[in-house]
C-alpha cells in the first residue's frame, strides 16, 4: 500500500495511531500550505475591495466555490453556499426553509441514526411550526427496511432530513430511494453528507437531493469552512439566515434589497483562507482518486473488522458485514466502560472516540448507553490496525480481569 502518511505533518512526525477520523480528518501539507498562502499572498477581504489584491482574494474564494460545485456534481455555482460547518448548513435550512414552509399537520421525517446536528434543528422547527417529527427506525444491524421506509413516508411528509452515512454504525442509507419517495409525496429532502465526503463520490444531481450539507474538516480541509448545496429554485425563494454586510445589494433607512445567490446567504467577512484550504483538499483527493480511496478503506475496514471479531468480549455494533461499516466500527467490551477503553488505548498513543457520539437516540434504540468508536481514513495502514488490535486485546487484562 502507498504511504500516504508522508503527506501529513502530524502523522509523519510522531508515533500517533489516529483512528478518530469520523470526528475530524487530518490535514495534508498541501492544505496547510494553501491556507498559509492565502494569508501571505491574497490577504484582503473577498468580495469587497476593487483594488488588485481584493480582486485576487475574490478570485481565490470563487474558484474554490467552483471546485466544490464540480466535486459534488452540482449544476451551478449559485447552488453552493459557504458556511462554517455542517451544523450551520443544516440550521440555515431549518430556519430559512423550515420555518417559512412547514406548518401544523406537516410531517418531518428523520432517521433514528441522525447526528444531533441533523436532529435538534428539526425538533426546533416542529415545536415552532406545529409540524410533527416522525422517526424512521433502523434494525439492529443499522439497515432501513423497505417496509419501515414505506410506513414512515406518507401524504403528510413534507420534509426529510437523512444522513448519508451513520457516524456511529458507518451504515450507508438508501437516500436515493428515500428522496424519490418523498418527492412523490411533494416533500423536500436534506442529506447530511458529513460522514461521506472523504470516503465516496457524492453526486447531488444523481441522488436528486434538494439540500446537502457537509464540513470541510471532515475531508482534510481547515476547520471553520462548510458547505450547503441547495437547488437554485429553492434557495431563490428562501429568506437570508443571517443579515448584515455583503449579503445586500442596497440598504435604505427602512429596508434592503438582498444580494443574488449565493451571496445572500454569506453575511459578513467570509473564510477566504478556509475556502482555499478546502479547494486544496479537493485537489488532493482528486489526485489520489475517489475510487482508490474507497477501495483502500474497504480493505482496511475488513482487516480491522476481522481482527476485532476474533477478540473475546469485543462486540461490534451494527452489521456483521465489514463492507457495511464504511470505515466506522463502534464497539463495546464486556465489563469495561468505553471511557476506560479510550484511556487505555491513549496510553499506547492510539486515538479513538468514546461516548454517545452525538447520537443518543440511536444508542438508546440499540440498547447501548455508550460505546467506543474506531474510524478509518485512507491514510491509515496495516501497522495502525495491528497496533490497535494488539492493544485492544489487552484491555480487559489492564482492567484487572486477568485475560
Amino acid at each position: 500500500m502507498p504511504d500516504y502518511k508522508k503527506d501529513f505533518p502530524l502523522l509523519r512526525d510522531n508515533q500517533l495511531v489516529y483512528l478518530d477520523n469520523a470526528a475530524t480528518a487530518q490535514r495534508p501539507e498541501k492544505v496547510l500550505l494553501a491556507e498559509q498562502e492565502f494569508y501571505e499572498k491574497y490577504n484582503a477581504n473577498p468580495l469587497r475591495g476593487l483594488y488588485s489584491l481584493g480582486l485576487a482574494a475574490t478570485e481565490q474564494y470563487e474558484s474554490a466555490r467552483e471546485k466544490v460545485r464540480d466535486f459534488i456534481h452540482a449544476k451551478s455555482e449559485r447552488e453552493i453556499i459557504f458556511t462554517r460547518n455542517t451544523t450551520e448548513s443544516i440550521n440555515l435550512v431549518a430556519y430559512s426553509y423550515g420555518l417559512s414552509n412547514l406548518k401544523t399537520g406537516d410531517e418531518i421525517l428523520v432517521t433514528i441514526m441522525e447526528h444531533h446536528s441533523n436532529l435538534l434543528p428539526w425538533q426546533m422547527v416542529a415545536e415552532r411550526t406545529g409540524a410533527k417529527l416522525v422517526y424512521l427506525d433502523c434494525e439492529q444491524d443499522g439497515s432501513l427496511t423497505d417496509e419501515a421506509i414505506s410506513n414512515a413516508i406518507g401524504e403528510k411528509t413534507k420534509f426529510a432530513a437523512i444522513g448519508l452515512v451513520s457516524n456511529v454504525l458507518g451504515r450507508r442509507n438508501p437516500v436515493k430511494k428515500i428522496i424519490k419517495m418523498v418527492h412523490e409525496k411533494g416533500g423536500v429532502v436534506l442529506v447530511d453528507a458529513a460522514q461521506a465526503v472523504l470516503h465516496e463520490n457524492v453526486d447531488v444531481t444523481a441522488m436528486d437531493a434538494d439540500f446537502l450539507a457537509f464540513s470541510g474538516h471532515k475531508m482534510m480541509a481547515p476547520m471553520g469552512i462548510g458547505v450547503l448545496y441547495g437547488k437554485e429554485a429553492l434557495l431563490e425563494e428562501m429568506p437570508p439566515f443571517l443579515t448584515g454586510g455583503e449579503m445586500i445589494e442596497t440598504v435604505t433607512r427602512t429596508g434592503a434589497v438582498y444580494a443574488e445567490l449565493p451571496h445572500k446567504f454569506e453575511a459578513g467577512t467570509v473564510n477566504g483562507a478556509g475556502a482555499a484550504g478546502l479547494a486544496a483538499a479537493i485537489d488532493y483527493m482528486n489526485d489520489i482518486g475517489m475510487d482508490t480511496i474507497q477501495k483502500r478503506e474497504e480493505k482496511l475496514t475488513k482487516m480491522l473488522f476481522d481482527g476485532m471479531d476474533q477478540i473475546p468480549y469485543v462486540h461490534i455494533l451494527g452489521s456483521s458485514k465489514p463492507e457495511e461499516h464504511g470505515g466506522i466500527l463502534s464497539f463495546v467490551i464486556d465489563g469495561v466502560h468505553p471511557h476506560d477503553i479510550a484511556s487505555i488505548l491513549d496510553d499506547s498513543q492510539i486515538a479513538v472516540r468514546a461516548g454517545h457520539h452525538c447520537a443518543q437516540p440511536l444508542l438508546k434504540h440499540l440498547g447501548v448507553p455508550s460505546s467506543a468508536r474506531v474510524s478509518l481514513a485512507f491514510y491509515n495502514d496495516k501497522k495502525d490496525i495491528e497496533r490497535f488490535l494488539d492493544c485492544l486485546a489487552g484491555v480487559r487484562r489492564r482492567m484487572g480481569y486477568g485475560e
